[in-house]
């Protein structure tokens, strides 16, 4: 004697079916959105400890003028946002706008204390700024001001 399924039943583990592979789908898009996704730190952050540890995120502030070595290919030098500083390893030829005091946003890991950047890039007129650079740059100006009233 054999049971044959209903179409009701058949039906419904079609939807389940269909169902579990639309989970699947957006758990994997998700996953891999989330791992690709880069977020942006102000030297502040990074030096408050808020930026993540052995993962990829952006730093962007200013060159500060007087931090830039060259040891061949490798490059050192410092990002500031005129309250913290974060030192920086680049190994590469930089954009050629890169300058001292020049806004700079580089991409890379958090080592010790060292970012060692895999990305360097430098604003491309005299007019533009990453707008999380910018905003960062504002947020310190405001802090430091606030510290020399207070002095």
């Amino acid at each position: 004697m054999t049971t044959a399924i209903k179409p009701r039943h058949r039906r419904l583990a079609l939807v389940a079916v269909i169902l579990l592979a639309v989970a699947a789908i957006a758990a994997l898009v998700t996953n891999a959105f989330r791992s690709n996704m880069v977020f942006f730190y102000s030297p502040t952050q990074v030096a408050a400890n808020e930026a993540p540890q052995g993962r990829s995120f952006r730093i962007g502030g200013l060159v500060e003028p007087g931090s830039l070595r060259r040891e061949g290919v490798q490059v050192h030098f410092t990002v500031t946002d005129n309250a913290k500083t974060v030192p920086v390893r680049y190994e590469g030829v930089l954009p050629d706008l890169f300058k001292e005091g020049k806004g700079v946003v580089a991409q890379g890991k958090l080592e010790g204390g060292l970012f060692v950047a895999r990305e360097v890039l430098a604003k491309h007129d005299e007019n533009y700024m990453p707008p999380e650079a910018a905003q960062a740059l504002k947020q310190a100006h405001g802090q430091n001001s606030l510290k020399e009233a207070g002095q």
